[in-house]
């Protein structure tokens, strides 16, 4: 007998069924469960990519206390207004909403997402009457992208959990409702990420890129860029595993542990010679990470403290001995 064919499966079916997000706002299903009382996580904008040069702090590391080059990502993050309080009670069917409460006077800018009404019934002491059955405290904030060099003018809506426990959590989102929260108050430098974001979208696409399918010999026949069978005669039918042409990108996905560089705010600081390509000047606060994050320039970013931090991690801030603010025009 002959050697027998090694023919893995092409393509992963992790992902399956691969179709479009619903909604350019990513969501966020898992919480950290942590002490510390403050707002799990922040939204940002992705304005482009850098390389720095930085010490190597990495334990084990090969090049340990060496001086590296790392590629990174800028995400813009204007500061974010909480509008409004949520609390949730804990049954046997999930979280549900037992009291809510919102800013007297929101932005305008809210009209052109949601329906304000002109007046709001729910005061702060409609909470505190039932915060013995409240689980869960989340604060619902909206984005400012005028702030920031993003090309949009309507704010994004969202909600983030309030870390800690319950009397703590709403103490902290009493005092900060109505009022801006900004990323150096939530993350500093030096700590892990999640980051959750969707990802390009590039259109419709046959199975050898979607799938990774071999490309056929050429006398082959009924097509070259397809699968080679869809399926046998007997049962007659196809299933669902078979590699076929659709919709490709555009997906919510989440990349873990990227480490934050530096957390800084200024155009002067980051911004290279002729902004970014396709976005522009970076006018606020921003993040600087470790690598690349899913999702192409100007998309909306979220961000959530490490749901699974590494085992062996650096101590301290990095030391970044240069960030490039060359021009990347044409680049």
């Amino acid at each position: 007998m002959g050697k027998r064919a090694h023919h893995p499966k092409r393509g992963s079916l992790g992902y399956s069924p691969r179709k479009r997000a619903v909604s350019p706002i990513p969501r966020i299903r898992s919480w950290v469960d942590e002490d510390r009382v403050r707002l799990q996580g922040f939204t940002g904008y992705k304005a482009g990519t850098t390389h720095v040069i930085m010490i190597d702090d990495f334990p084990h590391s090969p090049t340990y206390g060496e001086e590296i080059k790392a590629a990174a990502t800028v995400v813009e993050t204007p500061p974010l207004r909480v509008c409004g309080i949520r609390a949730y009670s804990l049954d046997t069917t999930g979280l549900k909403v037992i009291s809510e409460v919102w800013e007297p006077k929101p932005l305008k800018h809210l009209t052109k997402v949601i329906r304000l009404p002109n007046k709001f019934e729910h005061n702060a002491s409609d909470i505190e009457s039932v915060l013995d059955s409240v689980d869960e405290i989340r604060l619902i904030v909206h984005t400012q992208p005028w702030n920031s060099g993003a090309s949009r003018k309507k704010p994004e809506i969202m909600e983030y959990k309030v870390s800690g426990n319950v009397t703590e959590g709403y103490a902290y989102a009493k005092e900060h409702l109505g009022k801006d929260i900004t990323v150096s108050e939530v993350f500093e430098e030096g700590e892990y990420l999640d980051v959750i974001s969707i990802t390009k979208g590039k259109g419709f696409q046959s199975p050898v890129k979607r799938w990774g399918v071999k490309h056929l010999p050429r006398k082959t026949r009924k097509g070259h860029r397809t699968a080679g069978t869809l399926g046998p005669w007997h049962p007659s039918a196809m299933m669902w595993t078979v590699p076929q042409s659709g919709r490709m990108g555009y997906h919510q996905r989440t990349e873990y542990n990227k480490r934050i560089l530096k957390v800084g705010t200024g155009k002067d600081e980051i911004t290279p010679l002729g902004g970014f390509l396709g976005y522009g000047v970076v006018s606020s606060n921003y993040l600087l990470l470790h690598g690349s994050i899913p999702g192409p320039r100007n998309r909306l970013v979220r961000l959530r403290p490490a749901i699974r931090p590494p085992s062996r991690m650096p101590e301290g801030p990095p030391q970044i001995l240069y960030i490039s603010r060359e021009s990347k025009q044409g680049v």
